[in-house]
């Protein structure tokens, strides 16, 4: 029996978020970003004009959320525009920012823009665990006081957790500060080894932990009554059904809300990152051109890149993830394969499950 005959359905893929790098300029140099981003200037980037067409073009596709996102979006003087511009646009925009430069006229543009909610990375409990990630001296102070202005303003936030060997062991108390600080959800992010992210590899959990912290991070559902995710971790959507079968609870949109009808990895079937100068990749971290917006529009490169259909095509992957039962659930990490392998369709290097189905090929 083989994969095509599984009856593995086709969908029709549409773009849910698609993060924009308005900006690769930063005002941090953290050590884990994909985008290697500094103070620069950057040559070449992509104009008011370009971003406001960018965005007709994926309105007439569909209308995702649209991250805005950099470097650090709040150094585009533009960035408020470019939000109205989604709005009217009828997308949905959301602030993706470290939050050192938040302050109360910054907060009242971000509300009079109709941005929808504001995330900011935290990935420490204390200013030294921190600042050593952001590379500044009171970057950690800096969140915490654009953290509690979003709150006075009445600006919904969530906070977003990159993890490494660095900070794995204070996640608990990275979780109660979120709590604490009164945010709506908490996005965990599985380190993926790129940009500067390279030269902490040695500091990426191993396979027991990943397994271990996703495991964990399932057990704080009802406890935290937060919204959590886990981004660059596909593996989490399978240990949440797997879980709750031994629970005894069906997993539905009404028990699970969004994480029943998502799946782990979602580069190039529901999402795409769009970067500073136009190229249109899977996700930030699967650093490969699926097509250029100064060259093609929008709907031309989402349908038509051999990257995205091949993305798309679920009887194409590799090893475990080829023939694991949860291929539609979990997906395996691309972009984590792909910086192990060079192939982005080969299996999550980081996955310990053995597929049962897999048995059942080989059996036949």
């Amino acid at each position: 029996m083989g994969l095509k005959e599984m009856n593995i359905k086709e969908d029709k893929f549409l773009p849910r978020l698609i993060a924009f790098e308005v900006t690769r300029t930063c005002n941090l140099d953290c050590i884990h970003c994909r985008a290697a981003a500094s103070k620069g200037p950057y040559e070449g980037e992509l104009t008011t004009e370009e971003i406001f067409r960018i965005l007709e073009e994926i309105r007439e596709v569909s209308q995702p959320i649209i991250i805005l996102t950099g470097g650090e979006p709040l150094l585009r003087e533009d960035i408020f525009d470019i939000a109205k511009k989604c709005i009217e646009l009828k997308l949905k925009p959301v602030l993706a920012t470290n939050g050192t430069l938040i302050t109360e006229k910054i907060a009242q543009k971000i509300k009079n823009s109709k941005i929808a909610r504001v995330s900011i990375s935290l990935d420490g409990a204390t200013k030294e665990t921190h600042d050593n990630f952001r590379k500044m001296p009171g970057a950690f102070e800096g969140a915490i006081r654009g953290i509690e202005i979003l709150k006075k303003q009445g600006i919904p936030f969530q906070i977003n957790t990159t993890i490494t060997g660095i900070n794995v062991e204070e996640l608990p108390k990275i979780h109660e500060l979120v709590i604490n600080l009164g945010a709506i959800a908490h996005h965990i992010f599985v380190l993926v080894p790129v940009g500067r992210g390279k030269e902490i590899s040695k500091e990426s959990i191993t396979p027991e932990k990943y397994e271990e912290i996703l495991t964990w991070f399932y057990g704080r559902r009802e406890k935290s009554h937060l919204q959590l995710k886990a981004t660059c971790a596909p593996t989490y959507y399978r240990i949440l059904r797997e879980k709750a079968k031994a629970e005894g609870k069906k997993v539905t949109f009404e028990t699970f809300g969004l994480d029943a009808i998502t799946r782990g990895c979602l580069a190039g079937t529901g999402f795409c990152f769009i970067s500073h100068i136009g190229i249109v990749q899977p996700c930030g971290y699967l650093e490969i051109s699926c097509g250029d917006l100064r060259k093609q529009t929008f709907k031309e490169v989402w349908e038509s890149s051999e990257i995205f259909n091949n993305l798309r095509d679920f009887t194409k992957y590799k090893g475990k993830c080829g023939k694991c039962e949860y291929i539609r659930i979990c997906g395996g990490c691309r972009a984590r394969a792909y910086e192990a392998t060079g192939d982005y369709l080969e299996e999550e290097p980081l996955c310990l499950y053995e597929p049962i189905r897999s048995k059942i090929i080989f059996a036949n």
